[in-house]
């Protein structure tokens, strides 16, 4: 069991902001000019520059491209984070495994389809998009500054099978694709002023992720100069070790590293300051580092009065760790952090600062629609975002560790998180997946994911493994188990330690989950009951499939009937689950029915590139997801809502445009709510009222004879009216609007605005049936189209134009999504989508 129950948690500041404005440690020494090929950064004993910038890239092999003098001349210039599979220029490199998919007459085109391969080694599992092979270079030139001082490179993440060349020396390779990882050039640097290359060499191998997985270097990178004593790589570890109303007591460790000849006495100093920027508490202590060799520093600091961190309230200090040599300022960090106690009960589920939360949380892969894994921070940000306002208060990285900006933004935004580390274990799931690294990679990979994010006050626990084969294996479940979850313990013992298990009657009995302080379970509802007495929650639940505004309504004998799956598409009435999960409102009723659960993890929040279950080909996305794949929520999304926020919630099902043989005929209408009561009126006659007594499902429902006209909703609660909804037969689609969901963005090359399309009809109401129109995108004024899409998971349209000022794509359902870029400077950005026979809409961005 962890030691310490009271958790303070921080996180580093350059960290927690978005990286699309890089917060570096402020002056505080003598100035370094900026490094020539990476974007501008503060001065100060510390220089951490957004190298994301002026790359080359070249899909597929490239021999010599790891040498210095090798020309690139005729490579692609992109910018970071940038994902090759998502732009369709990977390749089949391998055969598939197995079955190759098939489509519902059992054959595959043999040609792609946009950027879809139906034949791609990766299969289904990964979207229909190809890997292979990419490389990427960058030139770049140091300061005179900058002699005599550490350079380090460092990738958020790059996927997979990364080797690193510093003017053709190899640094070495980090297969895991999620892995945070740093380089030392130092050695390996040419003198101040001369042009050194970078060289990096990625190498996607399918199928090696369940999942849609991207390709290249997705994350951000970032070039670090320090000095020859500085703080170490994640260095840097708060706790709270007691904390009342009055005050807390935090414990702060500080790692120094001294590459120089000579030993050193280090002093290390700590400020901590409100989010006023006022200084609360300070403290100082010494740190001997011997040469060549590393140091600690232990200090305790007492904050008066500390205001909590909560869901509700996500408040964070900001803690500054300073170290001096000679009274030199050698290097300065700051930390955020939020002060907050988390503890899991087996009788009270989850309780953050003494009051319970139950976890109202979602499963996310890191895709992130149009853009692939391209992970851009606002891109992110888009997406907890609508969460937030659906009632989520948890993540669950599934399944792997995050982008920072992810832990950041959930730290800024106020939600906690399930840390995952592993989809696998040492038997693969895939050809090519983490099962082939394991033996000589888990511990490294395991241990720096702790490390990297153990200081977010948003993470609570840490998952060693999804749905791990091993659970099964008597003679290995257990020592493996412990093992890795002693890695973790002895980087923080102060969380706790879990897995999410799908198999949780065999994991008892192999002795997988004898290490683990947390009990997930994946489905298996019939379960919750026998693990009652310890501490358990649902890890993976529901698995609810259903395709935005897709009702799938036919005339069966005359009568309109609901079938679950036509064309491709599930109904958008809720009622399926794969064959392993159940809908959300069973979901619903089995945590209603187990109090001592500490809540759950829906599979998925989002819908997601890859895994189109229930189908193949043509789908190329999955269906899980509560909203659609650019983020437009499905009918789903309410129904949560409904029952995971307290204000009023109403929501009205389905559309109301039905053809003419549908006059008359029963129409099964519901209604999504939190109120007391509903009332239905068609065209102003009441269609009776609806309550919750004798109710067992979490809908109300009417069977409304189809007339076209208006169909309104009207909740009530407490005898007062509380909420309203309505839908209304429209026209046939006459015009395009255009919204942005913020008209001003920063000019750093890194923002983005996300612009939705919308057909209407003569009369400004959106088309939801027919409103299919393909749609011609122009971007003026500079940045770039970086995503389009529409929702739809049998589209095949790419998800980028010929260039990046144009784009064309069909709505669905009278919706798309257009991303755009930020360029680099301050402009005007215009916006302008036609389509045939429709008036045209613009939209401005200014970009400053």
């Amino acid at each position: 069991m962890p030691a310490n129950r009271s958790v303070l948690v921080v996180a580093v500041a350059f960290l927690l902001t978005p990286l699309s404005t890089p917060v570096l440690t402020k002056a505080a020494a003598s100035t370094l000019p900026a490094v020539q090929g990476a974007a501008t950064a503060e001065a100060g004993p510390r220089l951490r520059t957004l190298f994301d910038f002026d790359w080359r890239f070249h899909a597929g092999e490239a021999i010599g491209a790891q040498l210095g003098g090798f020309d690139d001349g005729a490579w692609e210039r992109v910018d970071l984070p940038h994902d090759w599979m998502i732009l369709g220029k990977g390749n089949r490199e391998v055969a598939a495994e197995g079955r190759v998919p098939t489509d519902r007459t059992g054959r595959l085109p043999e040609q792609p389809e946009g950027p879809f391969d139906p034949r791609s080694p990766g299969g289904s599992g990964n979207g229909y998009l190809n890997g292979g092979i990419g490389w990427y270079r960058k030139t770049f030139t140091l300061p005179a500054s900058a002699d005599g001082r550490r350079v380090f490179l460092e990738f958020e993440g790059a996927y997979m099978n990364t080797e690193v060349w510093v003017n053709g020396t190899s640094l070495g390779v980090r297969p895991y694709g999620y892995a945070t990882f740093v380089h030392d050039l130092t050695p390996h640097l040419k003198p101040a002023g001369a042009r050194n290359v970078v060289a990096v060499r990625v190498h996607v191998k399918q199928p090696s992720s369940r999942w849609y997985s991207g390709a290249g270097l997705y994350r951000h990178v970032w070039l670090t100069i320090t000095d020859p004593v500085h703080i170490d790589q994640w260095g840097t570890v708060i706790r709270t070790e007691r904390v009342t109303a009055e005050r807390a007591t935090l414990s702060v460790q500080v790692d120094l590293r001294n590459h120089s000849a000579g030993a050193v006495n280090a002093r290390t100093e700590v400020t901590v300051r409100d989010a006023a920027g006022r200084g609360v508490a300070a403290a100082y202590a010494p740190a001997p580092v011997g040469a060549d060799g590393t140091g600690r520093a232990s200090l305790s600091v007492e904050v008066p009065a500390p205001h909590r961190w909560s869901v509700a309230d996500p408040y964070l200090y900001d803690v500054e760790v300073r170290a001096r040599v000679g009274g030199r300022l050698v290097d300065v960090e700051h930390v955020r952090y939020g002060i907050r106690t988390a503890v899991f009960s087996a009788d009270s589920g989850f309780i953050l600062n003494g009051r319970r939360l139950p976890l109202q949380g979602v499963c996310l892969h890191h895709d992130l629609g149009p853009l692939g894994a391209a992970a851009f921070d606002r891109g992110i940000e888009h997406q907890l975002e609508i969460m937030k306002r659906m009632g989520v208060n948890a993540i669950r990285t599934s399944h792997n560790p995050p982008a920072p900006a992810l832990l950041d933004l959930a730290d800024r935004m106020g939600f906690v998180v399930m840390d995952e580390v592993f989809d696998e274990w040492k038997r693969n799931k895939t050809r090519f997946g983490y099962g082939q690294f394991f033996d000589e990679w888990s511990e490294r990979d395991a241990r720096d994911m702790v490390r990297r994010d153990r200081n977010h006050p948003s993470v609570v626990m840490w998952s060693i493994g999804n749905e791990i084969e091993e659970q099964n294996d008597s003679a290995h479940a257990e020592a493996m188990a412990t093992r890795l979850a002693g890695f973790v313990r002895d980087e923080d013992p102060t969380r706790y330690v879990t897995s999410a298990m799908n198999d949780p009657a065999p994991a008892m009995r192999t002795g997988f989950a004898k290490p683990l302080d947390l009990f997930g379970v994946n489905y298996n509802l019939g379960i919750y009951a026998q693990v009652r007495g310890r501490m358990t929650y649902a890890s993976e639940t529901s698995s609810d499939y259903s395709s935005r505004d897709q009702y799938n309504l036919v005339l069966k004998d005359g009568t309109p009937t609901i079938v679950n799956r036509l064309n491709n598409h599930v109904t958008s009435y809720d009622l399926e689950g794969p064959r392993w999960g159940n809908s959300a409102e069973v979901q619903f009723a089995a945590m209603r029915d187990a109090p001592w659960m500490a809540g759950e993890f829906v599979w998925t929040g989002i819908d997601y590139i890859g895994e189109p279950t229930p189908f193949n080909w043509p789908n190329r996305s999955s269906s899980f997801g509560i909203v659609d794949l650019v983020g437009f929520p499905k009918d789903r999304f309410f129904l949560y809502q409904s029952q995971w926020r307290s204000e009023p919630v109403v929501h009205l099902l389905p559309h109301w445009n039905w053809p003419a043989e549908y006059a008359g005929k029963p129409i099964p209408v519901w209604t999504y709510t939190n109120a007391d009561s509903v009332e239905l009126f068609l065209n102003g006659t009441s269609q009776g009222w609806r309550s919750w007594k004798g109710v067992q499902d979490f809908h109300l429902a009417w069977q409304v004879p189809y007339a076209p006209g208006t169909l309104r909703a009207v909740a009530m609660r407490g005898g007062k009216v509380v909420a309203e909804d309505r839908v209304e037969t429209t026209g046939g689609a006459a015009k395009l609007q255009l919204s942005v969901d913020r008209p001003m963005i920063r000019a750093d090359g890194q923002d983005l605005s996300f612009v939705t399309v919308r057909v209407l009809d003569a009369q400004g109401r959106l088309v939801r049936a027919g409103g299919n129109n393909l749609v011609r995108f122009t971007l003026r004024g500079g940045g770039a189209i970086a995503g389009v899409d529409n929702g739809d998971p049998t589209n095949h349209e790419p998800f980028v134009g010929p260039t990046p000022a144009a784009a064309q794509h069909l709505a669905f359902n009278g919706l798309a999504l257009v991303v755009v870029r930020a360029p680099r400077s301050a402009a005007l950005l215009t916006l302008e989508a036609a389509a045939d026979g429709l008036t045209s809409a613009t939209a401005a961005i200014r970009a400053r």
